[in-house]
């Protein structure tokens, strides 16, 4: 028998990283139901570095990752590993003594991959991406790797406008993964197989899928007043437009059913199953509600097979049934049941985290966590019904008070609420509403002859989005939610059960920026990275006065990508991807949310 030897960098990293780093368990690799083994890197035909692009707790509580991984390693000659951003101090120690960025499996350099796959799901993961690409040794822009190094792919929600990064990736997968990403490997490994060049890859690649889109094959034009003038292929038959790739069928796409097993305390410590994938409500303000459509289920039968084998494989102690909105699952209370009687009497817990706020709320307290009761958490919102409306959120607060006092009753001790700042439309009164509802959710649970309820409330402001019907709204100034957390903080200092959480003003306002920006802000985002910026999504890292001295050294104002009112005939830095409804209907529904905001009269 040949025992493979290690990696080179394994010593190194045991040695010399490991040692100077204050949570080393989150770089040892090596979990349980890790699929890949020493030699495989050197034997795989196709080598993959997958990154999610922050820490190992983020990332590996974040189930597409885990999907992408467990779909690479069971192809053919493919060998997919693990890659996060090392955090502050393992980064300073890996560029004192020049380690390079290594995969988590077997720790190979991540710069002798033949793709780097890279999943961005927030904004502020932008500088992580570069940081990622720099440890590595592999150069930062595109137009400046050779064919030696990986080739760069990204995909994840950020995926919908991948504008701002275009410069850096190579190509980009637009829409659901579990068929493209497979699709993208295994053409790749053909095309390795006849000796084509890496940098050729790219435009058969682009040529070859619908969905697959290589920025730099493309050219953008602008208009003196500083908007798109025009974007078009650099290339005869490259598609002008790129199409959204859906999953049909739920039930036959690939899932790990032998889940990683974390080292170390991550975010998401559960076996996480998708239920259900797109949203049937259109929030106007929700980006994955308008992308992710058709809506489409897993079967019961479906995810109960995935539960228990996933459970037999880890024996982690909670199942989160995951969608958009768990709440319109077909048949909830029949799979929460079947669940809790298999699972309960071996002290697993059902946890729902997104549940819609209405009637059917009633009947789900008692189908779930039979073991333990953890905290309610509900998306309200706005704090009226009439600027709900504007947002097309169908709540309304009879069901809503109705449905925690039945969780109440059914043991829930604390509730978590969601608001949203900033709305079209919002008044001074919707932001007083905000504690005021929020008050009454806690003394509501004085009906069951109980204290009130814990009810801690997060604030955030919105931030309009591509492909939503507020993708052409301005998003407020900082001075207006800076003046509404004020009034909130006021409102809410007297109470001891009703705790108040706001969003970072600056931060919003910077991903304001980015959610609907081009090109033209890579250049910021470099210098930015250049200067420090790291973890822009961790408030012990982010740094407003970096992000503002960028913006003044290129010569971008954010004004004009945050807070500018965009005009229905403007050219979008998304509109050559398809989106998951016609642009009419956003429209249409965008003028509705103005008409009945200009009614309301708002601040």
């Amino acid at each position: 028998m040949v025992i493979p030897t290690p990696s080179i960098l394994f010593d190194r990293v045991s040695g010399e990283l490991l040692p100077d780093v204050q949570k080393p368990a989150q770089y040892l690799g090596g979990e349980i139901n890790q699929l890949v083994r020493p030699g495989d890197w050197e034997r795989a035909e196709v080598r993959v570095a997958l990154v999610f692009p922050d820490t190992y707790a983020v990332g590996m509580s974040h189930l597409g990752s885990h999907v992408l991984y467990w779909i690479g390693n069971h192809l053919e000659g493919i060998c997919v590993e693990r890659v996060y951003a090392p955090w502050i101090d393992a980064e300073r120690v890996m560029r004192e003594k020049r380690i390079p960025l290594f995969t988590w499996d077997t720790r190979q350099e991540v710069s002798s991959a033949d793709l780097v796959a890279i999943s961005v799901s927030y904004e502020m993961n932008f500088t992580n991406v570069l940081n990622v690409l720099d440890l590595a040794g592999i150069p930062i822009r595109s137009e400046h790797r050779e064919d030696d190094d990986p080739l760069v792919l990204m995909g994840g929600p950020q995926a919908d406008n991948p504008e701002p990064l275009a410069p850096f990736v190579d190509l980009v997968i637009v829409g659901d993964g579990e068929e493209s990403f497979a699709d993208v490997l295994r053409h790749i490994r053909e095309l390795k197989r006849s000796g084509v060049r890496r940098r050729d890859m790219v435009l058969d690649l682009a040529h070859r899928f619908a969905w697959l889109y290589a920025p730099n094959l493309y050219e953008v034009s602008y208009r003196p007043d500083g908007t798109i003038s025009e974007m078009h292929p650099k290339h005869v038959g490259l598609p002008t437009r790129i199409r959204r790739c859906h999953v049909g069928d739920l039930n036959e796409a690939p899932f790990p059913v032998r889940p990683l097993v974390p080292n170390t305390e991550v975010v998401h410590d559960r076996i996480g199953i998708e239920i259900m994938r797109g949203c049937p409500h259109g929030c106007r303000f929700c980006h994955a509600g308008f992308t992710k459509r058709p809506v489409r289920h897993r079967r019961i039968e479906t995810i109960l097979e995935l539960a228990e084998q996933a459970w037999r494989a880890t024996g982690i102690d909670e199942i989160g049934l995951l969608s958009l909105s768990t709440s319109d699952y077909p048949n909830l209370k029949e799979l929460t049941e079947r669940l809790n009687e298999r699972f309960a009497p071996r002290q697993v817990n059902l946890s729902l985290p997104s549940l819609r706020v209405d009637r059917l709320l009633e009947d789900i307290p008692s189908q779930i966590n039979r073991v333990r009761k953890g905290g309610l958490t509900l998306a309200v919102e706005a704090a009226t019904d009439d600027l709900r409306a504007v947002i097309h959120k169908k709540v309304s607060d009879g069901p809503l008070m109705d449905g925690v006092l039945r969780a109440y009753e059914a043991g829930w001790k604390s509730v978590k609420l969601y608001f949203m700042a900033g709305l079209p439309g919002e008044r001074s009164e919707d932001v007083a509403g905000i504690w005021e509802l929020s008050h009454a959710i806690s003394q509501l649970r004085r009906q069951i002859g109980k204290g009130p309820a814990k009810v801690t409330v997060s604030v955030g402001w919105l931030v309009p989005k591509p492909f939503t019907p507020f993708q052409w709204v301005a998003q407020k100034p900082a001075e207006y939610f800076h003046e509404v957390r004020r009034s909130l903080r006021e409102m809410f200092r007297s109470s001891r059960h009703v705790v108040l959480k706001t969003h970072s003003v600056e931060r919003s306002i910077l991903e304001g920026v980015f959610s609907r920006g081009d090109r033209r802000l890579a250049d910021v985002i470099e210098w930015a990275w250049r200067n420090g910026a790291r973890f822009d999504a961790w408030d012990e890292c982010f740094d407003d006065s970096r992000w503002a001295h960028a913006f003044e050294a290129t010569g971008v104002d954010p004004a004009f990508y945050a807070h500018r009112t965009r005009s229905f005939d403007e050219i979008l830095p998304w509109d050559f991807i398809e989106g998951g409804v016609p642009r009419s209907q956003l429209q249409s529904q965008c003028e509705d949310a103005v008409a009945q905001s200009e009614k309301r009269g708002a601040m």
